[in-house]
C-alpha cells in the first residue's frame, strides 16, 4: 500500500511555487490554487500526490497570469 504524504510535502509545494510566482500572485492566490489543485486531484483520480498537486497548480497559476496579462 502506498504511503500517503504529509502535510510538509505540500507546504513545500506552495512555498516553492510562492517563490516561483512572487511578483505575478499574492501568497493568498497561490495558496488558493494549492487548494483547488488538491481538492480537483482527489475529486479527480482519487488520490493527491504533490508532484500532481504542484503540476495542477502551476497551471492554474500560469493561466491567471496570461489572463491578467491580457485585462492588463
Amino acid at each position: 500500500m502506498d504511503q500517503l504524504p504529509d502535510i510538509d510535502a505540500y507546504t513545500q509545494v506552495e512555498t516553492a511555487l510562492k517563490v516561483e510566482f512572487a511578483g505575478v500572485h499574492p501568497a493568498a492566490t497561490v495558496t488558493r490554487c494549492v487548494e483547488a489543485a488538491h481538492h480537483g486531484a482527489m475529486e479527480v483520480t482519487g488520490y493527491a500526490y504533490p508532484s500532481l498537486v504542484e503540476r495542477i497548480a502551476r497551471k492554474h497559476l500560469q493561466v491567471l497570469a496570461a489572463v491578467a496579462g491580457e485585462q492588463g
